[in-house]
């Protein structure tokens, strides 16, 4: 029994509002630690295990992967991940580039490429083997509580839940972060991603590649059978104009970028497009709440790490909770909370500053600025101790990590 709760309606450690990527790991995160959640999603079950491709394929580093593997994920995602072997970044068209090489760091990859279908299908099939997760599919908030000693969610079936956390896993935008008072700093770039699945004639190698151009990044993913996943930033007119083109002008337009590294290009499935914009909470724990994932943060997809980013949010909460829970001290606690915002806020903030600083370096083309970067990228390639702090922060080997990201199980 929750202290201070009514006696009445499901009682819980955790409830998870959000049932994307990031609240199914942190169940499941909660649960290898012996806790008890109630995972509440304003979508249908049926569009959670929905296989349909939206085009979009995330980039777990290896952190990721190592915690998805002690999570009972990875199994089933193993066979549809393509290993990213290497990271090629250039200004452009300039000859002087920066190289990452996996072998200098160590013998696996720098991470994966996963199509989000494929790590829908994979999470919610863990979460239901996982029996002490209670998903609550189609229900959707009609009343929020949160006491000195316990929160309460009410939904609109009216399924009452009590914990002494309740955690927003909610997304851009965030309700409960709205709901809670906490502002949040955000602008929109002036930017539309266009992504879409390329077959090609060449092989990629097992290299992803980005270049920057002043109309904005354009990458080149690795993916299983000889595709790749195209992410290409543009100006909102830009994009559109690209868009409604007809195939034959969109994949010479994209040949043209890719200066046909990888040979004749085809579709491999519909062109999407998503605006882009950045979101940083001024704090994620309030009485009684968390935030984490893109209720906490969300950024430019310039370098791919908002997916680990909040994989790593989950990593640290289920430790400190783990901790808590060891010690029998309250999961809600504000000390409790003030140690997990401590312990992310720098991560946090400098993945923000990073994809932002890179974002607006790079989309312009002012000459001492391209001179300066392309300079830049040369000289790191030339510095091996300089890349190997690069290639550890691309692989999430670096900083102060939780067990769960360097593959290590957390004790209940």
């Amino acid at each position: 029994m929750v202290r201070g709760a009514t006696g009445s309606g499901m009682q819980v450690d955790l409830a998870i509002v959000g049932g994307g990527f990031i609240g199914q790991a942190l169940a499941l995160a909660a649960a290898s630690v012996g806790l008890r959640s109630a995972l509440i999603e304003r979508r249908p079950r049926t569009a959670l295990a929905d296989a349909g491709d939206d085009g979009r394929v995330s980039s777990l580093a290896l952190g990721s992967q190592r915690m998805l593997a002690v999570l009972g994920v990875w199994p089933t995602l193993a066979a549809e991940a393509e290993p990213i072997r290497d990271i090629r970044v250039a200004d452009g068209r300039s000859p002087l580039f920066l190289h990452f090489d996996h072998r200098e760091i160590g013998d696996e990859p720098f991470g994966y490429m996963v199509e989000n279908r494929f790590l829908r299908q994979a999470l919610l099939a863990a979460v239901e083997r996982g029996g002490a997760i209670r998903l609550l599919a189609g229900r959707r908030l009609r009343a929020i509580q949160r006491e000195e000693f316990a929160a309460r969610v009410e939904l609109d079936d009216g399924t009452a839940v009590e914990a002494p956390l309740l955690v927003a896993a909610d997304g851009r935008g965030s309700a409960l972060r709205a709901q809670a008072g906490i502002n949040a700093l955000s602008w929109r770039y002036r930017q539309t991603a266009i992504v879409v699945t390329l077959a090609h004639e060449r092989t990629h190698d097992g290299v992803a590649k980005e270049q920057f151009f002043p109309t904005g990044p354009f990458a080149l993913l690795p993916m299983r059978r000889s595709r790749s996943s195209l992410v290409w930033s543009l100006r909102h007119d830009l994009a559109r104009a690209l868009l409604a083109a007809d195939e034959a002008t969109f994949l010479a337009a994209v040949e043209r970028q890719a200066d046909g590294q990888l040979g004749l290009l085809s579709l491999a499935g519909p062109r999407y497009n998503y605006p882009l914009a950045l979101e940083q909470a001024e704090r994620v724990v309030d009485r009684r709440l968390v935030l984490v994932g893109d209720a906490a943060q969300a950024m430019h997809p310039i370098a791919g790490q908002g997916l680990n980013l909040g994989l790593r949010d989950v990593a640290c909460l289920a430790e400190v909770l783990a901790r808590q829970a060891r010690l029998g001290l309250d999961l809600g606690e504000a000390l409790a909370l003030a140690s997990y915002q401590r312990w992310r806020r720098p991560d946090a903030l400098a993945m923000l500053l990073m994809t932002d600083g890179l974002t607006r370096l790079f989309s312009n083309n002012l000459p001492p600025l391209r001179v300066a970067r392309r300079l830049g990228l040369g000289l790191v390639n030339r510095l091996p101790a300089v890349k190997r702090v690069f290639e550890r922060h691309a692989a999430a080997a670096a900083g102060d990590l939780p067990r769960l990201i360097r593959g290590l199980p957390v004790p209940p």
